[in-house]
Order: C-alpha cells, then sequence, then structure tokens
C-alpha cells in the first residue's frame, strides 16, 4: 500500500511518501527513503464506515433563511407525524411546506401567522416518540 502524506515535525511541514505493510514500511521524504519497522505492529485495517447505526433526529424545527411565515398548521400540544406539513414559510417569493422531522407531540410553537423570522431560530419544538428496539 502507497500513500502520500503531510507530516509535520518540530514544527516543519513534509509530504512523505509511505509504502508497507503495517510491520515494514518505507518513507521517502525530500528525495531521502528510510526504513521503518515497527514489530508489535499488525497490519493497518481499513477503517469501516458506521452505516448501519440510526441518526437521532432532532424535533426542533427551524428555517434556514429568513423568511415570513403563512400559516401554523399545529399547536401545542398536537400529535405530528414524521413528513406532516406543520407550517408554511415563505422565503425568497416562495412558499415552502415545513414538515415534521420526527413523529411526536408539539411542546412548544414559537411563531405566529405573519411573523417575519430569522434563519436557525426554533419555530416548532416536538418531543419525539421514543424509539422502541
Amino acid at each position: 500500500m502507497t500513500e502520500t502524506r503531510k507530516v509535520i515535525v518540530d514544527g516543519t511541514e513534509f509530504e512523505v511518501i509511505l509504502d508497507g505493510d503495517g510491520t515494514s514500511w518505507s518513507a521517502t521524504v525530500e528525495g531521502k527513503t528510510f526504513q521503518i519497522e515497527i514489530p508489535d505492529a499488525a497490519p493497518v485495517a481499513k477503517k469501516k464506515r458506521s452505516g448501519s447505526g440510526k441518526k437521532k433526529k432532532s424535533g426542533t424545527v427551524s428555517a434556514n433563511i429568513p423568511g415570513k411565515v403563512v400559516t401554523v398548521e399545529v399547536k401545542e400540544g398536537d400529535e405530528v407525524s414524521e413528513g406532516q406539513v406543520i407550517l408554511i414559510l415563505e422565503a425568497m417569493k416562495m412558499q415552502n411546506e415545513i414538515q415534521a422531522p420526527v413523529s411526536g407531540t408539539v411542546l412548544s410553537v414559537n411563531c405566529e401567522e405573519g411573523q417575519a423570522i430569522e434563519a436557525n431560530i426554533p419555530l416548532v419544538i416536538i418531543e419525539p416518540v421514543p424509539e422502541t428496539e
């Protein structure tokens, strides 16, 4: 396995070409090649990406751009399903349906119809339904 890496030694950056199998390596730095032995090292295993785990979704709904609330479809205490339209927001002269990111109970509604809102301000907070496994 050959790869090129940048390393910093005592504050100086070097480009190093590494070639090896985990226990025996050659490292080429500025045209000079060095042999490196790591007697107790196992071969390097490739990192696996953990794609099978589920990410926990947030129940906080906010807009990523400023706009104006056209309608609010929910109120505190309402039960909502993931994907259900909970409010309509006008931004850049377009009306956007904002959907519930999770199923659960609406804890608070922090906006009202006709209100101008800033970006990244919590508009609706939903208490997610506990996951059963």
